[in-house]
């Protein structure tokens, strides 16, 4: 897990602003805060995927590579790794464009694992692709 990459992977899925009210006492933004949004935006690409319902069931991996400052645009990318019978696993990617230019820096990056469930909370089948 490095930031030598200089484009994102995925597809970009939410954008959001660092605001003041997400900063811990030193002024950077909660990293709970960014891992929410991370997780929005796997919920969605999942939600995508398998056509239904999905439940976060585990961060498989989650790395903190810079701190997000306020007034940053978090931009957080998705791609789905693997997809199973009743769950997937979707890589995700935060970047920022700091005070809101054009040159993107890569914060985190993590794999979340949903499963799919139908309209009474059981696991589902994910139809195919």
């Amino acid at each position: 897990m490095q930031n030598d990459v200089t484009e994102p992977k995925g597809a970009l899925t939410i954008r959001t602003l660092a605001m003041p009210a997400d900063t811990n006492p030193a002024g950077d933004i909660f990293g709970g805060w960014v891992m929410s949004q991370m997780d929005i935006a796997g919920a969605i690409a999942a939600i995508e995927r398998v056509k239904g319902r999905v439940v976060t069931v585990a961060v498989e991996a989650m790395t903190f590579i810079a701190p997000v400052k306020v007034g940053d645009v978090l931009c957080v990318y998705t791609d789905i790794e693997r997809v199973g019978t009743t769950s997937i696993i979707v890589g995700l990617e935060a970047w920022v464009r700091r005070n809101r230019l054009d040159d993107r820096v890569k914060v985190t990056e993590a794999r979340f694992v949903y499963v799919s469930l139908d309209e009474n909370g059981r696991k589902r089948a994910i139809p195919p692709a």
